[in-house]
C-alpha cells in the first residue's frame, strides 16, 4: 500500500460517510479506494485492476469512461449548465429526452417527470399516487402493497415501500401503518415444499386477500421490481407478474413497475415490464442505466390515464412537487448520448445474445459444495451460497460468507457484489465472452479458496 493510498484511507474514514456504512467492520478494514474506471475496469490508488462485474451499482452500462459521453456532456455545460425546470420553463435536452423515453416505454406511458435517481423517482410515484387518488375523489384510497425482500430506494417511503429486514433496522423509523408487504417471489430455500404453480397460486392468493382485507376501495398501488434486485436477483415463477397485474386491474389498483435496475437493457430490452413480462403497468421507475451512472437521474413514467385524471381542465390544481435539478440539462444530455450510443453499438441485442453463454459458464459452478442456487436473466446475476445443500440451510449471516468470497475475488482482479449470503453481478452490457469467462473462472477459485478458509475456521458444509 502506498503512501497516496494510506492518506486517501485515512481521510475517507474521517470525513466520508458512505451510504450502508457497517460502522465496526469500516472503521478497521476502511474502503477500496478507486483512481480512474475505463470500459469494463476499475483500478485502485495502488494501480491494481479489476473487472467490475457489478456495473458501478447496476448502472455502468455502456461502461466508464467514454469520451464521447465526457463530450456531450462539456458541449451542454457550456450552451447551458442549468435551467429552471419549475412551473412554465423547460429547457431543449429535457424535452428531447422525455419524448425519447415516451418512445421506448411501452404502451401509453407517454409521460415523464425527472428526479434525481431512483430513490426520488421512487418518491415521485409515491406522491402521485396520491394525487391522482385524491384527483379521483378516492381519498381513503392510501395503502400501498409491496413485497417482502424488495427494494426500492432509500428515501424515507421508498426505504418504507421497500421490504429488505437489512434495510429496516431498528435505528430508523418508517412509514408502517399505510404501506403493507407481502411474501417475495422467492421459492428457493423457502418454500421448495411446493410445486411451482402451487407457489404461484399462494403468492396470487396472498396478493388478493391483502386487497380485500383492506379493502379495495383503500389499497393504492402495488409496487413491484420485475426481477427483484439489491433482494437477491429473485425471479418470480412463470406468470406472477401478468396475474398480479391482473388482480390489481380487478380492484382498481394502481400496478407499479420499479425498473431502476432492469430498465434500459440490463435484460436485453428497453423495458423489461411488456417485452419480458407481458404487462402494462400505470407507471415505470426508471434511473441507474438511464445515463449509465455518468450524471444523477430518475424519471418517473406514467401512464395518459393517470394524466387526463391529474390535468383534467377545470380544477386550477397544481402537482405541487417537484426538484432544483429535475430535468437537469446536462444529466438530460447525458442520457440522450447514452440512448444513442446503446442504440448504435447493439448493446441490448449483446445482451440477449451472451445472456445464455453467461448463464451456461456460472452453471458450472453447481458441483462446487457451497453453491446453492444460480439465478438470474440477461446481465443480471447472483449466486447464492448454503451450508448445506440439501436442506438449503444458510450459514451464519455473521460469517457474511458472501464477503468471504468477494475478497478473495477482489485480490484476484474481480469486482462482485456481496449481499450477506450471495454474491451478484449485474456487468456492463458491453461485457464479451473473454470477460464471461474470467469471471465464472475468478469466482471458482474463489469460493474453492473460501472451502479452505471454512475447514480452517473449524466450519464444516454438508
Amino acid at each position: 500500500m502506498n503512501s497516496f493510498t494510506k492518506e486517501i484511507m485515512q481521510k475517507d474514514k474521517d470525513h466520508f460517510m458512505h451510504p450502508w456504512t457497517i460502522f465496526d467492520v469500516y472503521k478497521t478494514d476502511g474502503a477500496l479506494p478507486i483512481e480512474t474506471a475505463q470500459g469494463n475496469y476499475l483500478e485502485d490508488t495502488d494501480g491494481n485492476r479489476y473487472l467490475d462485474a457489478v456495473g458501478g451499482l447496476w448502472c455502468n452500462n455502456i461502461g466508464t469512461g467514454r469520451k464521447e459521453m465526457a463530450d456531450a456532456i462539456a458541449e451542454q455545460v457550456i450552451k447551458m449548465s442549468y435551467a429552471n425546470p419549475f412551473v412554465d420553463m423547460t429547457n431543449v435536452p429535457a424535452t428531447l429526452l422525455a419524448a425519447k423515453i415516451a418512445e421506448l416505454a411501452p404502451g401509453s406511458l407517454n409521460h415523464v417527470f425527472y428526479s434525481c435517481g431512483g430513490s426520488t423517482a421512487v418518491d415521485t410515484a409515491y406522491r402521485l399516487i396520491q394525487y391522482y387518488q385524491n384527483c379521483r375523489g378516492k381519498h381513503a384510497k392510501k395503502h400501498i402493497i409491496s413485497r417482502d425482500m424488495s427494494y426500492h430506494g432509500s428515501t424515507y417511503a421508498a426505504m418504507s415501500i421497500g421490504g429488505k429486514k437489512g434495510d429496516h433496522p431498528a435505528e430508523f423509523d418508517f412509514i408502517d401503518d399505510t404501506i403493507h408487504h407481502i411474501t417475495a417471489p422467492k421459492q428457493y430455500g423457502q418454500h421448495e415444499d411446493k410445486s411451482e404453480a402451487e407457489f404461484l397460486n399462494f403468492l396470487l392468493n396472498e396478493l388478493e386477500q391483502k386487497i380485500l382485507t383492506l379493502g379495495a376501495d383503500n389499497v393504492a398501488a402495488f409496487f413491484a421490481e420485475p426481477i427483484m434486485g439489491a433482494g437477491g436477483v429473485i425471479i418470480p415463477p412463470v406468470g406472477y407478474h401478468k396475474k398480479t397485474w391482473e388482480i390489481c386491474k380487478k380492484h382498481d389498483v394502481l400496478y407499479v413497475s420499479d425498473e431502476v435496475v432492469t430498465g434500459f437493457g440490463r435484460l436485453g430490452h428497453w423495458f423489461a415490464s411488456e417485452d419480458v413480462f407481458d404487462i402494462q403497468p400505470d407507471i415505470i421507475i426508471s434511473a441507474k442505466g438511464l445515463t449509465s451512472g455518468y450524471l444523477p437521474l430518475g424519471a418517473t413514467i406514467f401512464s395518459d390515464q393517470i394524466w387526463d385524471e391529474i390535468s383534467e381542465d377545470g380544477h386550477g390544481r397544481c402537482f405541487a412537487h417537484g426538484f432544483t435539478y429535475s430535468g437537469h440539462p446536462v444529466a438530460c444530455a447525458a442520457a440522450l448520448k447514452n440512448i444513442e450510443i446503446m442504440e448504435r453499438e447493439q448493446l441490448l441485442e449483446n445482451v440477449t445474445t451472451l445472456a445464455p453463454y453467461f448463464k451456461a459458464k456460472l452453471e458450472t459452478l453447481s458441483d462446487l459444495p457451497i453453491v446453492g442456487d444460480i439465478r438470474g436473466h440477461g446481465f443480471m446475476w447472483c449466486v447464492e451460497f448454503v451450508a448445506n445443500k440439501e436442506t438449503c440451510e444458510l450459514f451464519p449471516e455473521e460469517m457474511d460468507i458472501g464477503k468471504q468470497i468477494s475478497n478473495h475475488a477482489d485480490a484476484k482482479g474481480l469486482i462482485v457484489r456481496p449481499v450477506v449470503h450471495l454474491n451478484v453481478m449485474s456487468p456492463p452490457l458491453t461485457l464479451n465472452k473473454t470477460e464471461i469467462d474470467f469471471i465464472v473462472n475468478t469466482l471458482r477459485v474463489s469460493i474453492e479458496a473460501t472451502l479452505i478458509d471454512l475447514e480452517e475456521q473449524g466450519y464444516h458444509y454438508l
